[in-house]
């Protein structure tokens, strides 16, 4: 049984080619879009956040 809401990203569009996550008490989990059932990663919330500011801050620079 899956007790996680899984979600994409809205930039993933209709792409079958993305990570989906999902919110646990106390960490993030990620998974493959194409293989549901496999293997999942998991990051405790502050690291989570931590690479979400690196990955904004990186993307404005880029742009």
């Amino acid at each position: 049984m899956n007790i996680h809401q899984w979600r994409k990203s809205t930039y993933s569009g209709d792409s079958s080619n993305c990570v989906e996550i999902a919110t646990a008490p106390a960490k993030i989990l990620v998974r493959d879009s194409k293989a549901p059932t496999g293997s999942r990663l998991a990051f405790p919330r502050a690291v989570w956040a931590d690479f979400l500011h690196h990955a904004a801050k990186s993307r404005v620079v880029s742009d």
